[in-house]
């Protein structure tokens, strides 16, 4: 099923496991500035726009893990739906170097209409998925870029991102693919995991669901190959963890 705001696949597959993507797509709705924001086209192909791989990890993974699955179907800048709906990077206007034309003029009444179209049908999307059993564990995917502008290269070919709140899944995870000789696994890493009424914070912490966020480096899942690669090593080591920890 496919809207506006969202996607959703497998949605009666019968995993406890729910796998997220909130940043699948950088489309630009036509009613945005005629479906172009402003700025060209390698930038919206860059991950100011998206989380390079992430879609067709995410369906990759949920389908090893017998999961459904929602993702987004509109740019992170659009309106971003792993911020707060209060955090004020929600409508980005300078992204990494990148000036965001269409954005920089939206005002408030605009965010509104963004955040009542996109965000919040995204959200209610994500939502009825979670709880449509009491037991859901949120496996929410992300990517990260190889090297933010001026930055140094980042070394790690996955991170596994969590609260303080709750650490329940994700440090027996990192452990376990800690385990593995050939990889570099950031605990919290490029960046910390937890914003205030962000996605995990929403429909996670707020109901006591365990939850992880895993995101892998974009040139590691930029093509499909890598991307039935990573799900075919993730998923078995997700169900192992999962299993151990008695969650």
């Amino acid at each position: 099923m496919t809207q506006d705001a969202f996607e959703i696949i497998g949605e009666d597959r019968a995993s406890r496991w729910l796998v997220t993507c909130d940043h699948a797509s950088n489309r630009v709705p036509e009613e945005i500035g005629g479906g172009s924001l402003g700025i060209s086209a390698s930038d919206m192909a860059r991950h100011i726009a998206y989380d390079v791989g992430a879609r067709g990890l995410t369906l990759a993974l949920a389908e090893r893990l017998d999961a459904p699955a929602v993702l987004s179907t509109f740019s992170r800048l659009v309106i971003d739906p792993n911020r707060g709906e209060d955090d004020p990077t929600l409508l980005m206007k300078l992204y990494d170097g990148t000036i965001i034309p269409e954005n920089r003029k939206a005002g408030a009444a605009e965010l509104e209409r963004r955040k009542a179209a996109y965000y919040l049908p995204y959200h209610d999307a994500y939502e009825s998925l979670a709880a449509r059993r009491s037991d859901t564990v949120i496996c929410a995917v992300h990517s990260f870029t190889p090297r933010l502008v001026g930055r140094a290269e980042r070394p790690w070919q996955i991170g596994i991102l969590y609260s303080h709140r709750d650490e329940r899944l994700a440090k027996p995870l990192i452990e376990r693919l800690r385990q593995e000789p050939d990889l570099n696994v950031g605990n919290n890493e490029p960046y910390s995991g937890h914003l205030d009424g962000d996605a995990i914070d929403r429909h996670a912490l707020a109901h006591g669901r365990p939850n992880v966020l895993i995101e892998l480096r974009h040139d590691l899942i930029a093509l499909e190959e890598g991307q039935i690669a990573w799900a075919d090593r993730l998923a078995p080591i997700l169900e192992e963890v999962l299993a151990e920890t008695g969650l």
